[in-house]
């Protein structure tokens, strides 16, 4: 499920939140999902538990997640206010920077357009199954 990458030069705790984002996005955690504890998750990705604790922290800063003492962290019912609907012009504008971030690291691995949206368009066959 979630995995860090200790040879790719993005941090580890900018990995982690990306993953746990990335999660969400794909539909394979969704809203009243348990994560892991600090501790656990820690141990099975092998860092820090304040890097874990860390990401946990700011993604519920963020609204995504919530913590329950005593109970745990789980991904956070979306809602208006810590997820904004973007107008067209910034859903634009986001759109083509994440792009053109995506497509500048796929050329620095060697590869293409065409890969990126083969890959895409695999993993979207593969949510919906």
């Amino acid at each position: 499920m979630l995995s860090v990458d200790p040879t790719d030069p993005t941090p580890i705790y900018a990995q982690l939140e990306r993953a746990i984002r990335a999660e969400i996005a794909a539909g394979r955690l969704r809203s009243g999902d348990r994560l892991p504890t600090v501790r656990q998750l820690a141990v099975e990705l092998r860092i820090n538990a304040n890097t874990v604790a860390k990401v946990y922290s700011e993604l519920e800063r963020g609204g995504v997640l919530t913590t329950q003492r005593g109970v745990g962290t789980f991904v956070r019912e979306p809602n208006d206010a810590h997820f904004p609907k973007p107008n067209a012009r910034e859903r634009e504008r986001k759109l083509l920077q994440l792009t053109d971030r995506l497509l500048a690291d796929a050329h620095a691995a060697g590869l293409g357009i065409d890969d990126i949206i083969r890959h895409l368009e695999s993993r979207r066959t593969h949510e919906r199954e």
